[in-house]
């Protein structure tokens, strides 16, 4: 069986080295955006699992870029 762990808002704030304020995250709690949390009584908590899960579903990728050798021929 595995633990849970939850984050407190101020701990999401702070794992996302404050580029997300509470503020944010209380306006996308409001319109059903953002990470999903759970509510118990007036206290907010963030399940790390789907932290990681909203942080992979955000994820931009990148093509790598081939490099070509370079050409070098004598004038």
């Amino acid at each position: 069986m595995s633990i849970s762990v939850y984050l407190t808002l101020e701990e999401v704030v702070e794992r996302y080295r404050n580029q997300v304020s509470e503020g944010t995250l209380r306006n996308w709690r409001s319109k059903r955006i953002g990470p999903s949390y759970i509510k118990i009584g007036r206290a907010i908590l963030y399940p790390t699992e789907e932290l990681e899960r909203w942080d992979r579903s955000n994820l931009v990728s990148c093509r790598r870029m081939s490099i070509a050798p370079f050409d070098k021929t004598e004038d």
